[in-house]
């Protein structure tokens, strides 16, 4: 066990309970429970060791390369468009915040009481965070196959269930793809406010040009804003 959290006998006990709900046993527990931290409640202990944040951002990888293995190998009768919208269905907040509440993530999340007082539990940007940073703390802990079996323990349900949002990421993709040589990345630019009503402001480039910026809750929700403003800019309307 560690010094932090989960090393007293209040977080042992969540620590297992928490276990069950995975259905994976940790080898170094150390790695969960930096899954489990937002950066309110690092912040508030000046905790030494990271936040869940650069955990989210290897999850968010590691779960694209598992969900399109997935589709690859399962549903290769679909055109790639409609294997693209299903995907990205799969993997878009608004699901992995029901993943979330499957495993009951918001109960053993570690918040900041500003956080905490605010709803943060129940907050779906913290809690889709919050799992992606849990699937790469079981990618690092147990390897790859580890990662995918908890993983598609969720896709397999979700697969079939048609997309119910606008992935205005996806079709601004399925836009410039028609070209090899143009280029999308998206920059996140700027962050305000506290830990618990934070904004975030990201741009999309084609190539090196600012296409389109957008402001949101979360860092994907502000990728999705700047795609439906260069869409809008190209007179492409969802």
């Amino acid at each position: 066990m560690t010094a932090g959290f989960f090393g007293n006998p209040v977080g042992i006990k969540m620590f297992k309970e928490f276990e069950k709900n995975l259905g994976y046993q940790f080898k170094n527990i150390s790695y969960l429970e930096t899954a489990l931290t937002h950066s309110s409640y690092a912040n508030e202990k000046q905790l030494s060791r990271d936040c869940n944040e650069r955990l989210e951002f290897l999850g968010d990888s590691v779960l694209g390369v598992i969900t399109a293995d997935y589709f690859y190998h399962n549903l290769g009768h679909l055109p790639e468009g409609e294997m693209t919208k299903r995907r990205a269905a799969c993997v878009c907040e608004k699901s992995l915040f029901g993943f979330a509440k499957e495993i009951d993530l918001g109960k053993y999340i570690l918040l900041g009481k500003g956080e905490e007082h605010t709803g943060g539990r129940n907050r779906p940007s913290i809690l889709a965070d919050a799992f992606e940073a849990v699937i790469a703390a079981i990618y690092l802990d147990g390897g790859i196959k580890e990662a995918e079996k908890f993983v598609l323990r969720f896709i397999k349900k979700a697969v079939n269930t048609p997309p119910t949002f606008n992935d205005y990421k996806t079709a601004l993709q399925e836009i410039i793809q028609k070209n090899p040589d143009e280029h999308l990345t998206y920059v996140l630019v700027g962050e305000s406010g506290p830990d618990h009503d934070k904004r975030f402001e990201a741009e999309v480039h084609l190539n090196s040009n600012v296409i389109g910026s957008g402001i949101g809750i979360s860092k994907k929700a502000a990728e999705q804003a700047a795609a439906k403003k260069a869409l809008e800019l190209m007179g492409v309307t969802l």
